[in-house]
């Protein structure tokens, strides 16, 4: 559909965003127009959709649900769609007034559960020790480190390439959103990622990726992942033991070694101090203490 490829080209000239976020908001918004072309019998223009009244996402909505979509891929997939009328009344003067009013499903909120700090270092070396291939193992253990010891996301940490290495005090990161932050890369973090590429048997260019795949290319998160789950399930570790939760667990130990939250906030790439707050489990009463810091006349 012409619309659909004008909006989903706008967010990615204009708004920047990412590749997996336009194939997401594709899915999502291709669902939905497919549903109502069946719903109303035939092809969706922006004048018909500035006419989708409060049933016809109600009937959507269950389609969805009936075919087994959970309600917060549901939560998710409505707010591409009202991100995409929303570009309709901007772009084309076509408002959909019931598309705004809509209210998603409820969601429990899936609060993080780092691992404790004893934990985290059995799961780095239980990575390190079952790979057959000892660059396979360096490898592995050099990403998690990553994750753990500068608090990376796992897509972070496969976006580096060659010519970040050797890592040095700091990491210049791109994470979600195109926002920009500096790391610190602790000397364990550093020694892990030279351990590897002493190892690695390949010789890519400057800019290939940082960690690769058995056969030379990418590596693909899965196979971390993978190499997370044979790991916990060695140690009786819980499935919430992830290697997001690794991210997770930096933060949580950082704020338990009495780290600023703002400090945690800028280093984790939160762009809302209530995210760092959820993601560190960090109760009102020192949040409050850090908008106290930060405002001082907010004291009166």
């Amino acid at each position: 559909m012409a619309l659909l490829g004008d909006w989903l080209a706008q967010l990615s000239a204009v708004r920047g965003a990412s590749p997996r976020t336009i194939t997401a908001y594709r899915r999502d918004v291709s669902g939905y127009l497919g549903f109502l072309a069946l719903h109303e019998g035939g092809p969706m223009g922006a004048e018909a959709l500035a006419r989708v009244a409060v049933p016809d996402l109600r009937a959507w909505m269950a389609a969805e649900r009936a075919r087994g979509l959970s309600a917060r891929s549901l939560a998710r997939a409505l707010s591409a769609v009202k991100s995409f009328h929303s570009w309709l009344a901007e772009a084309r003067g076509a408002p959909a007034p019931a598309v705004s009013a809509t209210r998603g499903p409820r969601t429990k909120q899936r609060l993080p559960r780092p691992v404790s700090p004893d934990a985290a270092r059995a799961l780095l070396a239980a990575v390190e020790a079952q790979a057959e291939e000892p660059w396979i193992a360096a490898r592995d253990l050099a990403v998690l480190t990553l994750l753990y010891g500068a608090g990376l996301r796992i897509s972070e940490a496969l976006g580096l390439r060659q010519s970040d290495a050797p890592l040095g005090e700091t990491l210049r990161i791109t994470g979600k959103g195109g926002r920009e932050r500096l790391v610190p890369v602790l000397p364990v973090a550093a020694r892990a990622v030279e351990d590897y590429r002493a190892l690695l048997p390949y010789a890519p260019g400057p800019e290939a990726p940082l960690f690769l795949g058995a056969k030379g290319g990418p590596l693909n998160p899965r196979l971390v992942q993978k190499a997370m789950q044979t790991a916990r399930t060695a140690l009786g570790l819980p499935a919430t033991a992830s290697p997001h939760a690794l991210r997770h667990s930096f933060a949580t130990h950082l704020l338990e070694a009495g780290g600023d939250l703002r400090a945690i906030q800028e280093l984790l790439g939160h762009a809302s101090l209530a995210t760092t707050q959820v993601y560190t489990g960090v109760d009102q009463a020192r949040l409050m203490e850090v908008y106290e810091r930060a405002h001082p006349k907010a004291r009166g």
